[in-house]
């Protein structure tokens, strides 16, 4: 008989008050045995006997509470987590409290690690069990009732999800994938509270550029009222609130890769809300201004600001992870799993997505250093014949212009902080920063390398020797071989060398130096001979470059053997080149003939006739190129102020003036009308004979005005009426 499943099982018990047998369902309210689960909280931050003794004597309670659940059969399971709302809450503020690996806290006591180590085991261990609904064959609930269990009863909700995959997804990412797979399978109700959820996760980065002073994107940012003060931006605001906002990025950033890489089928619920660009607006807005703040704060707590600086590095490097997954699983894997005969759409969603990202410079270069951009494209050109180029055309261009005037170094495999972590994934802290906040100084646009950001060059040279003379200027009895180890202890900052100078603070390893010390000059590592670079290095005769010169081939003074002439005849080099340039078949022997004797044809001679049409001409021996050539073309004449007046000659000129100014008042004619006839001039009409060309009725014809013909006078004066007749 095959068993039923747990939400459908009947068992009978009898019943305490009448001691008659009673039936009832096996998930029970009365199935539950009373037991108060505590409350639990976190390890003392100092390791304070007294603090730490109260701890392990309430993580006793809840480690005892959970063993004994644990051990409970399946039905007693059930009815103590569905009807026991102590355990609940024990188990709620286990979430919420347990320290995370990016939190602050000092080295523990050895006795808090391991009490730390079997609470993580136990309360993972009862999650996992509350997500199975099928333990064997014979225990089990219908997957229907399940979902209805976990949802109704408020057993997982968005909240709990998102702690479970920051707290143990670190060593446990199988089971915790197969776990939260299962709840959002036998429960597709979840998908539906995470697309609720968003619009809160999305208000967490409005709140943060809210606090940074930071003009927010879209319907989040909302004007300022009149009563409130002055919003501080974060290179204004106190170091301590600094710190919080950056460990509140750092808590988030963490905990979404944490639940996109655990279950990414839930990237297409963010893509739902624009997620992609809303994450990448808000990076190029918030990251670089909280960088800026962190290294402008030199004077400050220098391992406080080395551990924010990490923190920042790393709450960077997972923002950037986050929008890898989404673009995975969004539109890659579809396209490379080829698991939908369209995949047109998928391309053109990446191609959307990357279109509406161009204008954010900042983290398009950090993401390209991370995970190339022309990989991805790579791989979709493989994948489909008709992309579009000249789109992936554009968007490559746009990424390789994020990299103007930017030291484009091709950063290795980023590294998560240093963390203090047992195999088990109990506990994982950050460990404080050591050493100087050299790290700072380094430029504005800095490679994203994570935490791993590498240190910036040394000062050197003329800067430092400026730095030098700024603290030797105020303190001139120390030693410049004391203020060099001061400046590099305390990152090349003279304020703070001379005011822990002033002030008696420095560190141990600086004060037991000798404040006279004197600055040891280091070699020049490239000496004068090796980096001098000239037309003779290293050529036969450079004695700075080799040993050994053949001095036969150097001659002192001018050669009297020899002479012009027995230099003209010296042929060695010309024989020495004959086989070279027969190889190009460019040199050709003489070869004698026998008279009568001719050439033998071959059929690529040149064999066209020659052109001798030009050979008559003279060319060029009838030019006028003489070197009177402007003389003789207007001859000399003798200017008019100095003729002698001759009688006769100003009335000849009279004449000419009025001819000209004839000329000028005769009206003109035009060309089509004349035509010659003869001897005379005629005027062509449209109809009948030809009639002579005449002017204006009341003037006199002025045969000046018109083409000179053979046998017509040039003095003639002719009235109207005679033509007419």
């Amino acid at each position: 008989m095959p068993s039923l499943p747990l939400d459908q099982l009947q068992i009978t018990h009898t019943d305490l008050k009448t001691g008659k047998l009673r039936t009832s369902p096996a998930l029970h309210p009365e199935q539950k045995a009373d037991r108060y689960f505590v409350l639990y909280k976190p390890p003392p931050k100092d390791n304070i006997p007294a603090l730490v003794e109260e701890y392990l004597e309430r993580a006793t309670f809840v480690a005892n509470d959970l063993d004994w659940l644990l051990a409970l059969p399946h039905d007693k399971f059930w009815c103590q987590v569905i009807f026991d709302e102590t355990l609940q809450k024990c188990l709620d503020s286990y979430l919420r409290y347990v320290p995370r690996k990016f939190d602050e806290w000092v080295a523990p006591a050895p006795e808090v690690v391991d009490m730390q180590k079997r609470l993580h085991r136990s309360v993972f261990l009862t999650f996992l069990r509350m997500s199975t609904h099928k333990e064997s064959k014979d225990h089990f609930i219908s997957p229907s009732a399940f979902g209805e269990i976990l949802y109704n009863n408020f057993l997982f909700d968005i909240p709990k999800i998102l702690d479970l995959c920051v707290l143990f997804g670190k060593g446990n990412s199988p089971l915790l994938q197969k776990m939260i797979g299962n709840i959002f399978i036998q429960q597709p109700s979840y998908y539906n509270d995470l697309d609720e959820t968003m619009p809160t996760i999305l208000q967490v980065f409005s709140n943060i550029l809210q606090h940074c002073g930071l003009q927010g994107d879209g319907a989040s940012a909302t004007p300022q009222k009149l009563e409130e003060r002055g919003r501080l931006t974060p290179s204004d605001m106190p170091l301590l609130e600094l710190k919080d906002i950056v460990l509140y990025l750092c808590d988030t950033c963490t905990t979404l890769w944490a639940f996109l890489d655990i279950f990414p089928l839930a990237c297409q619920t963010f893509q739902k809300h624009d997620f992609c660009y809303r994450l990448a607006s808000f990076y190029e807005i918030a990251i670089p201004e909280l960088e800026s703040a962190i290294k402008k704060r030199r004077l400050e707590d220098s391992k406080l600001l080395g551990d924010l600086w990490q923190r920042l590095s790393h709450s960077r490097k997972k923002l950037l992870e986050i929008f890898h997954i989404l673009m995975n699983q969004i539109c890659l894997l579809p396209v490379l799993e080829n698991s939908c005969d369209n995949i047109q759409g998928f391309i053109e969603e990446f191609l959307q997505i990357f279109s509406s990202l161009l204008q954010e410079k900042r983290f398009l270069r950090d993401y390209d250093t991370l995970f190339p951009v022309a990989d991805d494209v790579s791989l979709l050109q493989q994948a489909s014949a008709v992309l579009d180029e000249t789109r992936t055309a554009y968007i490559l261009q746009a990424v390789e212009s994020a990299w103007e005037g930017v030291d484009r170094r091709k950063a290795t495999d980023a590294k998560d902080p240093p963390v203090a972590e047992d195999p088990n994934g109990v506990i994982a802290m950050v460990e404080p920063v050591s050493g100087p906040f050299s790290h700072l100084e380094n430029s504005e646009e800095e490679e994203c390398m994570g935490a791993a950001a590498p240190l910036g060059p040394p000062v050197c040279g003329v800067e430092l020797d400026s730095l030098i003379s700024q603290v030797k200027d105020l303190l001139p009895d120390l030693g410049e071989g004391f203020i060099l180890a001061c400046l590099e202890h305390y990152s090349y900052n003279p304020e703070q060398v001379i005011n822990n100078i002033l002030e008696e603070r420095l560190a141990p390893a600086l004060s037991q130096l000798d404040r006279s010390l004197d600055r040891q000059v280091k070699p020049d590592p490239t000496p004068l001979l090796t980096s001098r670079h000239n037309v003779f290095q290293n050529d036969e005769f450079d004695v700075f470059s080799r040993d050994t010169v053949d001095l036969s081939r150097v001659h002192k003074g001018r050669r009297k053997e020899e002479n012009t002439r027995s230099l003209l005849n010296d042929k060695r080099e010309v024989v020495a080149q004959r086989q070279r340039y027969e190889q190009y078949s460019v040199v050709v022997e003489e070869v004698p003939l026998q008279p009568g004797e001719g050439l033998p044809y071959r059929g690529d001679d040149y064999e066209d006739e020659y052109d001798d049409t030009y050979d008559g001409n003279q060319v060029g021996a009838n030019d006028a190129d003489s070197d009177d050539e402007l003389i003789s073309r207007r001859p000399f004449t003798i200017p008019q102020v100095l003729r002698t007046k001759v009688p006769g000659e100003g009335q000849e000129e009279d004449e000419d003036e009025e001819e000209e100014e004839a000329e000028d008042e005769a009206p003109k004619v035009p060309h089509w009308q004349v035509a010659d006839e003869g001897e005379g001039v005629v005027l062509k009409g449209r109809l009948g004979a030809p009639c002579p060309c005449l002017p204006a009725a009341g003037f006199q014809a002025a045969p000046a005005s018109l083409p000179r013909r053979r046998g017509a006078p040039s003095s003639l004066r002719c009235p109207l009426g005679e033509l007419l007749a």
